[in-house]
């Protein structure tokens, strides 16, 4: 039986490709993207899901509260019979009743090395902090802004000359390397949660 991947999207997707293609590929064994969904109906992710044959939904959040929203996409996702919920540049921070729908079976990839920089702009955050390392995380999410427990992270070094483009950009190639390996770990129940950490189990 695969496992059945939902993928929430906000832009581009290009995390979602990354991920499709890895199972495609065979990268992310014995799984499959059943559904992506946006919360903006002019989300570039959605057509290249259609193209690739993924279903997608836009389902727009303009003028919903949080919960209320949730309620609508907790409710396509479990239509689909979810197992692991992917967050791929999805610009909404999950409503607790979103997180106890799926705790512990949330993942998100961010682009710095968490705790530090969380939010928006982290690339700009990491440039202008003076780091000499950034990178990507990838961590169960919680109710609260990308603080759920790491599961992997990659170190990307800080160029004098970067700017958060050129930073934003080399970190990228790390998030779609380290995403797959993380959805691939949790779906082989190859990750132990325990307090804040995530052991690793063979």
């Amino acid at each position: 039986m695969k496992k059945r991947i939902g993928v929430l999207v906000s832009g581009r997707g290009s995390n979602f490709e990354a991920l499709a293609d890895s199972v495609a590929r065979g990268r992310i064994p014995n799984a499959e993207i059943v559904i992506v969904v946006s919360n903006r109906e002019d989300a570039p992710a959605i057509e290249k899901a259609r193209l690739r044959g993924i279903e997608a939904r836009s389902i727009p959040s303009k003028g919903l509260e949080r919960e209320a929203y949730d309620k609508l996409v907790v409710a396509a996702l479990s239509e689909k019979k979810v197992d692991l919920v992917c967050l791929a540049g999805y610009l909404r921070l999950l409503s607790p009743y979103f997180v106890n729908a799926f705790r512990g079976r949330i993942l998100n990839i961010h682009p710095s090395l968490l705790p530090a920089f969380p939010g928006l702009e982290s690339q700009r955050q990491a440039l202008e902090h003076g780091v000499k390392f950034s990178g990507c995380t990838v961590h169960f999410v919680d109710e609260n802004l990308d603080a759920g427990p790491i599961v992997l992270q990659a170190v990307v070094p800080v160029e004098d000359d970067d700017t958060p483009e050129t930073l934003a950009a080399r970190i990228l190639r790390e998030e779609h390397r380290i995403y797959t390996e993380a959805v691939r770990l949790v779906l082989e129940g190859r990750t132990r949660i325990v307090g804040r950490r995530v052991l690793l189990v063979s």
